[in-house]
């Protein structure tokens, strides 16, 4: 099939890569446009266009998905379908009904569960065995279309969302050229969504990197596991604030929050349990061990 591809992060860039590896025909790509990124806040390409412009695949990158001269440039694309994976911008309705087949998106969690912007990082937050990936037809709705095809995937008690995302992209990649075959030869049946028991996954903000040492100790490891790598959790010692990489329950007891005593280990106690912090990283400093930590500062 002749398809258009819309997506921005590296996550989408692997699904990319896989479509373009298939036999089917990568027409254009839409990216979100180019941002000041990393420490020097040079501008860079997103992953997805610099994917595809590497592979002489022209890449368009609206401000808005509703510009006019964007939808009039993208409707003289011969596609069968849009494909949409992590792209950013909200498709309006003259978009979606462009090509013969719609447009789908690969979304990685098992729809209706963590509809929105952050599934992986939800899914991990609230300890989650099993994840997986959903091929969905687009509607006007954030992620409440019909649903494709689907394929689950087992969540690691060590995946933070950088390994997760990366598994996940993999499989993401499998599933879309999957469904595609079944799709050309009309072999898929769409499932409406049950909306009564959907649930959100709302954008990530660096507020939600702040750790709650009321809460129990596994929760607090899946919360620094789910913010890895962005924003990271974090926490205050001695008015020093600290990015909390790796952690591990432990056993112990204490006022939540105060700090039990160890020998070269940061021991915290929680509302149930406690957490012992193995990786962290002062602000301006580098990623640590706790030990490496306390040879220079003393709680």
């Amino acid at each position: 099939m002749d398809a258009v591809f819309f997506g921005t992060p590296d996550f989408a860039a692997d699904i990319l890569q896989a479509l373009i590896d298939s036999p089917h025909n990568v027409r254009a790509c839409v990216s979100a446009p180019d941002r000041p990124r990393d420490r020097g806040k040079k501008v860079q390409p997103t992953p997805v266009r610099a994917l595809a412009e590497s592979r002489g695949i022209p890449v368009l990158g609206p401000e808005k998905a509703r510009d006019k001269d964007f939808i009039s440039e993208l409707s003289q694309i011969p596609a069968d379908i849009f494909i949409v994976a992590a792209y950013g911008l909200f498709l309006p309705g003259k978009i979606l009904g462009m090509p013969r087949y719609g447009c789908i998106n690969v979304h990685a969690s098992l729809l209706p569960k963590y509809r929105g912007a952050s599934p992986i990082t939800q899914a991990i937050i609230n300890g989650d065995a099993i994840t997986g990936v959903t091929i969905m037809q687009m509607d006007k709705g954030m992620d409440t279309g019909d649903i494709l095809y689907v394929k689950e995937l087992e969540i690691s008690p060590e995946d933070t969302t950088a390994s997760l995302s990366n598994r996940l992209s993999g499989l993401g990649g499998a599933a879309l050229l999957e469904a595609l075959d079944m799709i050309e030869a009309g072999a898929i049946q769409p499932v409406p969504q049950d909306s009564s028991i959907a649930t959100h996954a709302p954008l990530l903000t660096k507020e939600m990197g702040d750790i709650d040492f009321k809460k129990p100790a596994r929760e607090i490891v899946n919360l620094v596991r789910a913010l890895d790598p962005w924003p990271g959790a974090r926490t205050e010692i001695n008015g020093t604030l600290l990015k909390v990489w790796k952690a591990e329950a432990t056993s112990g007891s204490g006022a939540a929050g105060s700090l039990l005593p160890a020998k070269d280990a940061i021991i915290i106690a929680c509302g149930d349990g406690a957490v012992k912090l193995t990786e962290i990283q002062a602000l301006g400093g580098r990623r640590m061990s706790a030990g490496e930590y306390l040879k220079g500062h003393s709680l």
